[in-house]
């Protein structure tokens, strides 16, 4: 069987804005299509990037908010 080797690309990504609970603003977050049910799945995304906010806050030691809402970025 062959291998998919190849880079993700802009299009293999969606993003969103997320506003977290302390009013914090975080624009433009890549979430990759391979790890969402599809472009509107806003609540597999959240997952993403609570793991993401997790892994970020292990790595700095300075913990993030809780995310409060989360928005998808429209395509220009």
């Amino acid at each position: 069987m062959a291998r998919n080797n190849r880079k993700l690309t802009e299009s293999d990504f969606v993003m969103f804005n997320v506003v977290y609970e302390d009013g914090a603003l975080s624009s433009n977050r890549k979430v990759p299509l391979t790890e969402i049910d599809g472009a509107a799945d806003t609540a597999g995304a959240k997952a993403v990037i609570e793991a993401q906010d997790r892994d970020i806050a292990e790595k700095s030691g300075r913990p993030r908010g809780r995310v409060k809402t989360i928005e998808r970025v429209k395509r220009k």
